[in-house]
């Protein structure tokens, strides 16, 4: 037909408009949720009626300088070295199927100007939703007992659900134990220095890190009660993606399962 080569490779004047496009999408969805791998952009992009695919985002992320690599340090935070008694791990191959089976409860510390506080959690496994949470100085079996009466009032757990946790010595005190017991709990903790055995709670504790914390520079204990609450229940149980979970939220998931089950969803937070 007598054409040049390059006719064959002719771009429509719009597509570098559609590309700008795309990349200022792709820069809000990380100004709002920061430690998102591209995987994730690509599903909420999805989520927000944008088709592109993954090959594309990445490749815009990685020339953008959008792709992250988190720093690390680690604060030892279990004392299992301890006289009190160690109950033997319940959940090991266990399938979670539904709401108020299991929770975790855990431990980590939070950085400040001058030194470090700490936070306990406990998630519900089956959507991996941060039910309760408390943050202190301290840390001590009172911190733990904080977050663990703020799910007991937020979820009214059934007698027989799971509590999981490592051995250490604030979830094997006698206070602890006894508010497990209490409330029809069943025990469980990991085995020792073995973290596979509370991965969940593990892997809660890296998005945190990675999507907040690390994100941050707080100064204060302060600080961190005003910041990382919001975090935790707007951010990561209402808006964030989650693999495991079919790239939905944790809030969106269970109120999905409710009504699948022909349930009211409101029954899951009862005292919320």
């Amino acid at each position: 037909m007598n054409l040049p080569r390059s006719t064959y490779y002719h771009k429509p004047k719009n597509e570098a408009d559609d590309d700008q496009k795309l990349i200022d999408r792709i820069e809000a969805i990380i100004e709002e949720f920061p430690g998102y791998g591209y995987r994730r952009v690509t599903r909420e992009l999805h989520r927000r009626g944008d088709p592109s695919n993954s090959k594309k985002v990445l490749r815009i992320m990685r020339e953008r300088g959008l792709i992250r690599k988190p720093k690390r340090r680690w604060i030892r935070t279990t004392n299992s070295n301890h006289p009190h008694r160690i109950y033997p791990n319940l959940v090991k191959n266990l399938a979670v199927t539904g709401p108020n089976q299991v929770w975790a409860g855990d431990i980590t510390y939070i950085g400040i100007q001058c030194g470090f506080v700490y936070l306990a959690v406990i998630l519900a496994l089956f959507a991996r939703r941060a039910v309760g949470n408390a943050v202190s100085s301290d840390i001590d079996t009172t911190l733990c007992l904080e977050a663990l009466r703020m799910a007991i009032a937020h979820r009214n757990p059934p007698k027989g659900i799971i509590h999981h946790s490592d051995r250490g010595v604030q979830y094997a005190s006698h206070d602890y134990v006894e508010m497990l017991l209490k409330h029809g709990f069943r025990i469980s903790m990991a085995r020792k220095g073995n973290p596979y055995d509370n991965a969940t709670a593990e892997s809660f504790i890296k998005t945190l890190k990675t999507e907040e914390v690390y994100l941050w520079e707080y100064r204060t204990l302060e600080d961190v009660q005003n910041r990382l609450p919001y975090f935790i229940e707007e951010v990561y149980n209402r808006k964030r993606l989650h693999s495991s979970l079919g790239y939905r939220p944790p809030v969106e998931f269970e109120d999905l399962f409710m009504k699948t089950q022909n349930l009211c969803p409101n029954a899951l937070t009862a005292a919320v």
